[in-house]
């Protein structure tokens, strides 16, 4: 089995047997801005405070005051760890062809004096501008691979600039000559910024994931697939406090992400994507009844097809409620059907006439109004409708719905599931918020649009005793 360096980079090595093989030589490349520079940072500064590794930063593109600056902006210290003897720091903005031999010796000289496992050159690019001719960057390739990283045992980066457009990477010499290949992308997605991270190569090491999603928000971070996470010590749910103006979404990141929550008296529309799991879409909207009822307010649910009472139940028990509350503030709205179990919390309908039906779901939200003294939330399950009433009947009524909605400054959020994209139009028109979920690269994510936002990537934190969504703008 292979020895590993840890990357520096959080979420990475889960995707890569647990770090970079040490004594490899890897090449980063990507295009202008798409975060080379604070990866190679991240390798250099968690190596040196985390894993005793010290380490050479080799620049051909920034001066090392500013280096250390820009850096300081994720929160690592450079001067600091350089000032310690962890990390040394050369600027080559002005090398000349003739200086190549008295760099390498230099680099040479450097790792056997601070014992450095770790070395970064920013970037190949500028380097083999500044040599000229490719004979010399094939032996300064040669000389690092075979010396540096080979005899010296120092686990290496280079930078690679990808110029737009361009078809390979660099040179072609580095890519040949190097043991992974690591390409950063930044692309859209739905015309928001996305950013991608792709192991095109790495010897010795079995890839279950070549792709993954990543952020610079206060770090270099990396999205490894969605994972669910057990809840170790269930404890009760608890609520945050709403404003004169929203609802809390029970999400403190949620409520950041939409500037306060979902308005009063609002028709909300949170679409979820085909690649979406019920469990995933859940714990986005989960936090919002469970923040309602913890409040003494009342919730009615009319079932997404394929969620049962049962599941709908499950889910609200994970908030850490009784069945006696349970009882109390849930309404679980099913069609009858023969043998249908009778429990407080169910409220059958016939699902045949759409007016009759209504009238009693609109009697049932009354009833629990004058209940409580407070408004309802509604969470509907589209598709559960036209299964029942067909397209245009439910989304007359829906229409009709987020007046009464607005009426009684309630809250209601609309559950819309893949294959009814007229509908998202029309949903989305009338609604206040307009949520979507989706996947990419094995990542949950969310974002909004209406209220206009960027997209964030949603994890799972059981870390109160409950599952709550954990959000991070990708930027």
């Amino acid at each position: 089995m292979l020895e590993r360096s840890p990357s520096g980079i959080e979420g990475l090595d889960s995707l890569v047997e647990g770090g970079f093989p040490k004594k490899n030589l890897i090449l980063v490349a990507g295009n202008p801005g798409t975060g080379k520079t604070i990866f190679s940072a991240h390798f250099l500064y968690r190596g040196a405070v985390d894993y005793g590794e010290k380490g050479i930063y080799v620049s051909f593109v920034e001066d090392k005051e500013s280096f250390i600056q820009y850096m300081h902006r994720f929160s690592m210290d450079f001067k600091t760890l350089e000032r310690e003897g962890k990390v040394k720091i050369f600027s080559m903005l002005t090398m000349k062809e003739r200086a190549v031999s008295t760099l390498l010796e230099t680099i040479i000289d450097t790792i056997g004096s601070l014992k450095a496992k770790r070395l970064v050159i920013d970037s190949f690019s500028a380097l083999a501008q500044a040599i000229g001719k490719e004979i010399d960057v094939r032996v300064f390739m040669d000389v690092v691979l075979r010396n540096i990283v080979r005899n010296m045992g120092c686990t290496t980066l280079i930078i690679t600039e990808v110029p737009y457009g361009a078809d390979r990477l660099g040179m072609g010499i580095e890519e040949f000559m190097a043991d992974a290949v690591i390409m950063l992308r930044r692309s859209r997605l739905d015309e928001r910024l996305i950013r991608e991270l792709e192991i095109l190569k790495m010897r010795g090491t079995s890839l279950l994931e070549q792709q993954a999603i990543f952020t610079l928000k206060d770090e270099f971070k990396v999205f490894p697939p969605f994972k669910v996470k057990p809840v170790e010590k269930p404890r009760r749910f608890k609520p945050r406090s709403d404003t004169s103006e929203f609802f809390s979404t029970g999400s403190p990141d949620l409520d950041r992400m939409l500037g306060g929550g979902y308005p009063r008296g609002s028709p909300v529309l949170l679409e979820i994507d085909e690649h979406v799991s019920t469990l995933q879409y859940h714990l986005i909207l989960n936090p919002t009844p469970w923040n309602f009822m913890s409040q003494g307010r009342a919730v009615m649910v009319i079932p997404s097809t394929g969620v049962d009472p049962n599941i709908t139940m499950q889910r609200a028990k994970e908030g850490g409620f009784s069945e006696e509350e349970l009882n109390s503030l849930l309404r679980i709205c099913v069609k009858e059907y023969p043998g249908i179990e009778r429990r407080p919390c169910i409220a059958p309908f016939r699902g045949k006439e759409l007016e009759e039906d209504y009238e009693s779901y609109l009697e049932l939200e009354r009833s629990l109004m004058e209940k409580t003294g407070q408004p309802v939330l509604r969470i509907t399950g589209i598709d559960t409708l036209i299964d029942y009433y067909g397209k245009g009947e439910s989304l007359a009524i829906l229409k009709m719905d987020a007046t009464k909605i607005r009426e009684t400054k309630g809250l209601g959020i609309v559950l819309l599931k893949p294959g009814y994209p007229s509908v998202s139009k029309i949903l989305g028109s009338v609604a206040e918020v307009h949520l979507k979920v989706t996947r990419e690269h094995g990542s949950l994510i969310v974002y909004g649009i209406k209220p206009r936002t960027g997209l964030h990537v949603v994890e799972m934190d059981t870390s109160n005793g409950y599952p709550m969504p954990k959000l991070t703008p990708i930027i």
